[in-house]
C-alpha cells in the first residue's frame, strides 16, 4: 500500500494493517506528518500538531504490539479538536482568550489514549465553537479541501478538514447544535453525533446547557463504530456496522420548523430524493411524513445555546476582553437571560422530545435534508455582528439542531455532490439510544454508493 493509500485508509483498516504487523505505527504517523507539513498550509485545519511526541508514541505502539498488546486502536493517529483538553496543551477555543495548560486529558481522551490511539494534534475551531464556519481573528480561516474559497463547515471545521484531505485517519469532534454533522456533509465524510451522555464529555460537563455531546468524523461507518466501542460503555456498535439492517421504515421530511426560514437548494432536494430511491431498492419501506414540531422548538433550542455560550465563556475564558466583538456579544445575550427562565426550558425538553419523537411509532429512521445550501465563502461573515452572523448562517442549516435539543443520535452520509462538485450529506435521525440502527444503515448505504474512496483536490 502506497503512502496516500495507506492515509486514506480510513482508522478501522490502519487498526487491521498495525495489528498485522503489515505497517508499523512510526511509518503511519510520518505519513501523516509529511502531509500536514505539504497540505495544512493551503487549509489550516490544525490548531497545533504533537510531532516528536506523537512519533515517540507510535514507537511505543509499536513495542506493545511487538508484545501482542491487541489495543482496539493501537498505533493509530487521531486528531482532537480544540475544545477538548488534551494534558499539557492549551484548550484554545479558537481565541486567544483561553488560560494556561491543562493538567489532564479529557475523559474521551483518555479512553482514545486507552485504546491505543496516538494524539496527532488540535484541530482549529470558530472562537468559542459557535458558527457553522471555522475562522478567527486569531488563527485564522480553515478551508474547505473542495474548494479553498469557502469553508468546510464548523464548528468542528478543522478535524473535518484535516480528515477528510487524508492528514489523518478519524478525528473527534463536538457537535451542540450540528457540529459534527455540518463539516461531515460538507467535507464528503461520515459523522454520528452519539446519544446524549453515550460519548464521555467530562470534564466539559453538561455543555451548552445539555446541547453539546462528543462523537467521531470518519471517512468510514466501520471507523466510527471503531470509535464508539472504544470510548463508551457499551458493545455492539462494531457487529452493527458490519450487518445488514434488515427492512426498516424510513419516513422523508423536508418540514422546518415553525419560526425557522430556509431555501433548501435544488442538489439538496434532489440529493435526499436519490438516497430515499436508493433505500427503497434495498428493500426499505419510504415514505413521506412530517415530525410535530412544536413553536417552542427554536426558542428552547436558541435559550440554551446563548446560555451555554456564556456558560464556556465564564468557565474557561481567563481572558474574556480579548474575544471578538461578536463573540462578547452573544454571551452578553446568553448572560441576560434569567436562570428562572433557563431551567424552565430544560424542564420542557421532555415534552418536546416526546411530541418531536411521535414520527418514530410509524418510523424507524427520519431522513431530512442536511446542510441546504454550499458552504458559506471565506470572509463573508467577518467583521458582521452577533445577531447578522446567526440571521446569516442559521438558514444554511436548518435541520441539525433539533435533534441536539432531545438527546438522540443523529448521522450525516454523503450524497453526492452538487453542481459545482462540492459534495451533499444527507442527515439520517434514530431513535433515543438507537445509535446501532443508524450505524447499520449507513453502512448499507456505504455499500451500496461507496464514497471513502473519493479524493478531493487538495489531497
Amino acid at each position: 500500500m502506497d503512502a496516500t493509500d495507506l492515509a486514506f485508509a480510513g482508522a478501522a483498516q490502519q487498526a487491521r494493517l498495525i495489528a498485522a504487523g503489515e505497517v508499523s505505527s512510526r511509518e503511519l504517523v510520518q505519513t501523516y506528518l509529511d502531509r500536514i507539513a505539504r497540505l495544512d498550509p493551503q487549509l489550516n485545519a490544525w490548531r497545533i500538531v504533537f510531532a516528536e511526541r506523537a512519533l515517540a508514541e507510535a514507537d511505543q505502539a509499536d513495542g506493545r504490539r511487538g508484545a501482542g498488546n491487541e489495543r482496539a486502536l493501537l498505533g493509530v493517529p487521531i486528531a482532537i479538536k480544540d475544545d477538548i483538553d488534551v494534558a499539557g496543551e492549551v484548550t484554545a477555543w479558537g481565541t486567544s482568550a483561553h488560560g494556561g495548560p491543562v493538567p489532564a486529558d479529557a475523559e474521551v481522551v483518555k479512553r482514545l489514549r486507552a485504546a491505543g490511539a496516538i494524539v496527532l494534534g488540535k484541530t482549529n475551531v470558530p472562537e468559542m465553537t459557535i458558527w457553522p464556519f471555522t475562522e478567527t481573528i486569531t488563527f485564522g480561516a480553515t478551508r474547505n479541501l473542495w474548494d479553498v474559497e469557502r469553508t468546510p463547515g464548523g464548528s468542528s471545521g478543522g478535524t473535518a478538514a484535516a480528515v477528510a484531505s487524508g492528514m489523518v485517519g478519524i478525528g473527534v469532534g463536538s457537535d451542540g447544535l450540528g457540529s459534527i454533522r455540518i463539516p461531515s456533509g460538507w467535507c464528503g465524510l461520515f459523522g454520528i453525533k452519539p446519544q446524549r451522555d453515550r460519548v464521555p464529555i467530562a470534564p466539559h460537563v453538561d455543555a451548552w446547557q445539555g446541547l453539546s455531546v462528543n462523537g467521531p468524523i470518519t471517512r468510514t461507518v466501520a471507523d466510527a463504530a471503531l470509535f464508539l466501542e472504544a470510548v463508551t460503555d457499551v458493545s455492539g456498535f462494531a457487529a452493527a456496522a458490519a450487518r445488514e439492517p434488515g427492512r426498516l421504515r424510513i419516513a422523508v421530511s423536508t418540514k422546518l420548523a415553525p419560526g425557522q426560514f430556509a431555501r433548501i437548494s435544488p442538489d439538496v432536494r434532489a440529493a435526499v430524493e436519490r438516497t430515499a430511491e436508493l433505500l427503497r431498492s434495498l428493500g426499505h419501506e419510504v415514505f413521506e411524513r412530517d415530525p410535530d414540531l412544536p413553536a417552542s422548538l427554536m426558542p428552547h433550542l436558541l435559550t440554551r445555546y446563548f446560555r451555554g455560550i456564556h456558560d464556556d465563556v465564564e468557565a474557561a475564558m481567563a481572558h474574556p476582553q480579548r474575544l471578538e466583538r461578536r463573540t462578547r456579544a452573544m454571551a452578553r445575550i446568553g448572560g441576560s437571560i434569567p436562570s428562572s427562565f433557563v431551567a424552565k426550558q430544560r424542564a420542557a425538553e421532555a415534552g418536546i422530545a416526546a411530541q418531536i419523537n411521535a414520527i418514530f411509532e410509524h418510523a424507524d429512521v427520519l431522513l431530512q435534508p442536511g446542510n441546504v445550501t454550499p458552504p458559506s465563502r471565506i470572509g463573508q461573515y467577518h467583521g458582521r455582528g452577533a445577531l447578522w452572523t446567526l440571521n446569516g448562517v442559521a438558514p444554511r442549516v436548518p435541520f441539525f439542531g433539533w435533534w441536539n435539543g432531545t438527546g438522540q443520535p443523529a448521522a450525516v452520509v454523503p450524497a453526492g455532490v452538487d453542481r459545482n462538485g462540492l459534495p451533499v450529506g444527507v442527515p439520517l435521525v434514530g431513535r433515543p439510544e438507537d445509535e446501532v440502527t443508524l450505524l447499520s444503515l449507513s453502512a448499507q448505504i456505504e455499500g451500496a454508493r461507496p464514497w471513502a474512496d473519493r479524493r478531493p483536490p487538495i489531497s
